[in-house]
């Protein structure tokens, strides 16, 4: 089917004040947890990001691209009605497409959240696709994740001063590092936004695909792409999970392919299908949610992940680390048992 070609409209389930909570992946939600209950942080980052910035961002976008709305563009206009009305957010962001041959999506500013479309992605894309790429944006904007990007850019850019400071390469280095490893969540957390923007798991999967192979699908095979993900996570010797490790180090986003075999994932989970059946937390208890909760599932899901992984490095520290955790219980066992003989 051509790209933009009208199929049967299909009901999708209205989520009705669904949190945000609900798509973050355990390591995302744990910081933004954290973040939403320290009032006042998020007006300083806008603060430091500057109105003149954002103001700078829209006119430029005013100038050089197109707006979207019911004249132009009118078929993302309807379509971002539609992710919203799943989502339940009636304040939309402006959405622009620039001229872009490559297949890209963004989504800046923290007043008022812009979203960024490519043309290549216009052209390449579906409306079922689409639908998932304008929802995993709308994603983003209602996490809030504006907020820890500004942190993440503003620390790189200072990172040249701070390697003057005694230390100072040392310390940033530690927060970029734990960053990036934030923004690589977001990204699935963002991705699940899109799926329950679509609510069509085949749809999401082309998107990765096409994402991967810049636009096409006529040569590629579903169960050959997701037998990648598989790969790479295996991986090899410890040598290439070092290369892996050291690849992510400047990466914001995960690869494309591992994006779709973690989106897949969560959906075997039985996750998805929870959430569009009504289960799933409201804004409305967003203020009390529980910060150690959130910390306590972020660190349950990585050790889920050492334990699934297949790779030599990931299976390496899942072992001394269940190793180190017998060898405290027997030392403190002993201990315990010295004591009370005394």
């Amino acid at each position: 089917m051509a790209s933009g070609e009208k199929k049967p409209a299909r009901a999708r389930v209205v989520l009705t004040d669904i949190s945000s909570r609900a798509w973050e992946h355990p390591a995302d939600k744990g910081a933004l947890v954290a973040l939403r209950r320290l009032k006042g942080f998020d007006v300083l980052l806008k603060t430091m990001s500057g109105v003149f910035r954002e103001r700078a961002w829209r006119l430029t976008l005013l100038g050089s691209a197109v707006l979207v709305d019911e004249r132009q563009f009118a078929r993302l206009h309807r379509l971002l009605a539609e992710v919203g009305r799943s989502l339940d957010v009636s304040d939309l962001p402006e959405m622009y497409v620039a001229a872009d041959p490559a297949l890209s999506a963004v989504t800046v500013g923290m007043d008022r959240p812009i979203i960024i479309l490519s043309s290549g992605l216009v052209h390449h894309l579906d409306d079922d696709e689409l639908r998932f790429v304008i929802g995993h944006e709308l994603g983003h904007a209602v996490s809030g994740h504006a907020v820890y990007r500004t942190l993440l850019v503003r620390l790189l850019g200072l990172g040249g001063l701070l390697y003057a400071v005694p230390g100072g390469a040392i310390g940033i280095r530690m927060v970029t590092v734990g960053l990036l490893e934030w923004s690589r969540k977001s990204e699935l957390s963002a991705d699940r936004a899109g799926l329950l923007a679509t609510q069509d798991p085949t749809a999401a999967l082309r998107t990765h695909m096409k994402l991967a192979s810049g636009g096409t699908l006529e040569e590629l095979d579903v169960t050959s792409f997701l037998q990648q993900g598989s790969q790479y996570d295996e991986g090899g010797d410890v040598r290439e999970s070092l290369i892996k490790l050291s690849l992510l180090q400047q990466q914001s986003h995960p690869f494309a392919v591992v994006r779709a075999t973690e989106l897949r994932r969560w959906i075997d989970s039985g996750a998805y299908t929870t959430i569009l059946g009504g289960d799933y937390p409201r804004r409305a208890d967003d203020d009390t949610a529980s910060v150690s909760a959130a910390a306590q599932e972020a660190a349950a899901s990585y050790t889920v992940s050492f334990e699934r992984t297949q790779d030599t490095l990931g299976r390496l520290i899942h072992d001394l680390a269940g190793w180190m955790g017998t060898a405290s219980t027997w030392i403190n066992d002993r201990f315990r048992r010295g004591t009370e003989s005394a």
